[in-house]
């Protein structure tokens, strides 16, 4: 079959996920530098983001959940605690171990870190988008949605 002069054929499905990781993948990385500010490393944000998110875990959890090795975790967490970002204490379930948890100075630093990528995106979208590119983009992100299962 052939298409008709001047139409452009609809892009394969690798196509669309090959663009659309690659613009993630930069959006991410451009979230990430908009709150620099913060003397958090992207693992300490990813995990105070975790604690706070899903509650108290332990170490193994924690290492389990980021893909890390339990030994990296406690040299995050033990960043993250000299900083007063999370607290430890005994785990209710089996005191010989210990759960960490996020302190209000967390939060309030999470807080600051998240206001900081929402800030930059909606400047960004303000700037660069037309009401119309807006409606475009919220029907995009509803479909990226659809794929992720949110």
């Amino acid at each position: 079959m052939t298409q008709a002069s001047g139409a452009v054929p609809d892009p394969t499905a690798e196509e669309v996920a090959n663009q659309l990781a690659a613009v993630v993948g930069r959006l991410l990385r451009r979230l990430r530098s908009s709150s620099s500010e913060s003397l958090l490393t992207p693992t300490q944000r990813s995990v105070l983001a975790r604690l706070d998110d899903g509650g108290a875990a332990t170490t193994a959890d924690l290492a389990r959940a980021e893909f890390v090795r339990p030994q990296s975790m406690r040299l995050t967490l033990g960043a993250l605690e000299a900083q007063g970002l999370v607290e430890r204490a005994p785990d209710p379930a089996d005191g010989r171990k210990s759960v960490m948890s996020v302190t209000d100075a967390g939060r309030t630093t999470l807080a600051r870190v998240r206001a900081a990528k929402r800030n930059w995106l909606a400047e960004a979208v303000a700037a660069e988008l037309d009401g119309h590119e807006r409606r475009t983009v919220t029907e995009a992100v509803a479909l990226i949605e659809r794929l992720v299962g949110s």
